[in-house]
């Protein structure tokens, strides 16, 4: 948090935290904000050798989750955390109702990776278990975003689900600094896996499961919905590939398709993906139009069966850094092989800009119960 008493860079980046509404609404005509003049790759974080010189020494106060990035939500949680209204038991999700059980940093894979860990909010089943509610409840898991080399499991916005009955986790992948794919979804399919297996222990439902991500982790919940049966994707020796399926994805403007991103976000694009230090060569581990196999070898579109769960899909229809397209192709692609898919584009929204939470929030519940409640 800033210094209670604000020196002049401090008083600077407050005013960024009071300005993170207008940044939000403005975003879609120009590009002439404070945060925006010094998002100089425009991918909407900051780094510290971004922000202006006199303000670096207080980068760790705003870079809440420690990924080293400033992002939007990270600027706006300054307001809200100031703010007498602010209640230290909520986060982007809501308050936890008073029966959930939160246990953190839970390892899904033994002597792992420090990233290989997950935070699991459930429903404490000695108190919450009604005639209405009766035995273990579904379960769903939040994907985080930040181009595969960044973000964090803290703040789950996932977890108003848990007013609707569900139970709600939210995990840690490698990031593409620390490996490169198909490591960030065999961590996602390995944390499935360990759920499933202590399913009993936290009164969750095994086949009773949905992912949901948004950007990076949007990409990867849709891989994960597709690719239930492909042994390369999953640690170990592969052996049980439908441990890792799963029963409902909601993918918020995940990308599919990296080798047409550029093509598809013509001059309005604010990135340039084919670069080699773009996010998605990053993850590949090399520019991604000279490694084209590898780049397919993580489209989920390309692992598409008529056995595939049901998919929600939301995608902003002005959105710069991940085109439009990119879910249409996969919607598509599922409407043809029979998968229940529906696909929202979101009117007058960005890269996760200008989604009303209260709107889409029911829609998103609605769909989960629907598919996960028998």
């Amino acid at each position: 948090m800033y210094n209670c008493i604000p020196t002049k860079p401090v008083f600077i980046l407050i005013l960024l935290g009071l300005l993170s509404p207008t940044i939000q609404s403005q975003e879609r005509s120009n590009r002439n904000t404070r945060f925006d003049q010094w998002d100089k790759n425009m991918d909407g974080k900051l780094t510290k050798s971004e922000l202006p010189p006199g303000l670096r020494t207080n980068f760790s106060k705003v870079d809440r989750d420690g990924d080293g990035f400033i992002s939007r939500l990270e600027d706006a949680a300054f307001l809200r955390r100031n703010s007498k209204k602010t209640n230290p038991n909520q986060n982007q999700g809501g308050r936890l109702p008073n029966d959930v059980k939160v246990e953190r940093d839970l390892p899904y894979v033994v002597n792992g990776h420090q990233r290989q860990k997950l935070d699991l909010y459930y429903w404490d089943k000695n108190i919450s278990k009604t005639p209405k509610e009766p035995g273990p409840r579904p379960l769903v898991i939040w994907i985080h975003g930040g181009g595969w080399r960044a973000g964090s499991k803290n703040n789950c916005p996932a977890t108003f689900l848990l007013h609707h009955g569900f139970n709600v986790a939210s995990i840690n992948y490698r990031l593409s600094g620390h490996a490169i794919s198909p490591a960030q979804i065999q961590d996602c399919k390995a944390a499935i896996r360990w759920l499933k297996t202590n399913a009993k222990k936290f009164g969750i439902n095994a086949y009773q499961i949905g992912v949901w991500g948004s950007s990076a982790g949007g990409h990867l919940s849709a891989l994960v919905g597709t690719s239930g049966n492909i042994k390369e994707f999953e640690l170990g020796d592969g052996s049980d590939v439908s441990a890792s399926s799963v029963q409902a994805v909601c993918d918020w403007f995940g990308p599919t398709d990296l080798l047409k991103m550029n093509e598809q976000a013509g001059k309005d694009g604010v990135l340039n993906h084919d670069s080699k230090d773009s996010p998605e060569s990053k993850l590949i581990g090399g520019p991604i139009q000279k490694n084209r196999e590898k780049a397919n070898s993580i489209n989920p579109i390309k692992y598409i069966s008529k056995d595939d769960p049901p998919f929600l899909i939301m995608h902003g229809e002005n959105d710069r850094l991940v085109p439009v397209q990119q879910s249409q192709m996969l919607h598509d692609a599922l409407k043809r092989a029979d998968v229940d898919s529906t696909l929202m584009i979101i009117k007058n929204a960005g890269h996760g800009n200008g989604f009303d939470r209260n709107t889409l929030h029911p829609k998103i519940a609605a769909f989960f119960k629907q598919h996960l409640i028998k």
